[in-house]
């Protein structure tokens, strides 16, 4: 399977407290923000802390593996071949990526994700005289 990134994704009890502490505590710089959410440079890794849709509510999913990789259809045949048991199969979510899910040993939740060309997450953010 062709991994092109990954991030380790929290959704934790206290959105506040757990942002103050990844960005004030730990000083890790921020890659992205978005309407709920930064994500933060962790090394050669990616820190995201997300709240649920933008709330800070807790929910029962206090994180995954995140995993893009080219194209998810051919990861999950991959692992079908390999007799790894598909939770969720791929499907294009409302954020506009097309994500499946599977879990380690131990249960971890991992998302595989393919980011289409046309998602914002592509775009070039640098400044452009356009």
């Amino acid at each position: 399977m062709d991994i092109l990134s990954s991030r380790i994704v929290l959704r934790p009890a206290n959105h506040a407290e757990t942002l103050a502490f990844y960005r004030d505590t730990l000083e890790l710089a921020p890659a992205r923000e978005y309407p709920g959410g930064t994500v933060f440079f962790a090394g050669q890794s990616l820190v995201e802390v997300a709240a649920h849709g933008g709330t800070g509510d807790s929910t029962s999913f206090s994180g995954a593996i995140w995993l893009q990789v080219r194209d998810v259809s051919t990861a999950a045949v991959e692992l079908a071949l390999k007799g790894i048991p598909i939770d969720r199969a791929p499907a294009r979510e409302p954020w506009g990526l097309i994500e499946m899910w599977i879990h380690d040993p131990d249960g971890v939740p991992i998302v595989l994700v393919e980011v289409p060309q046309d998602h914002p997450i592509r775009r070039d953010s640098r400044w452009s005289p356009d």
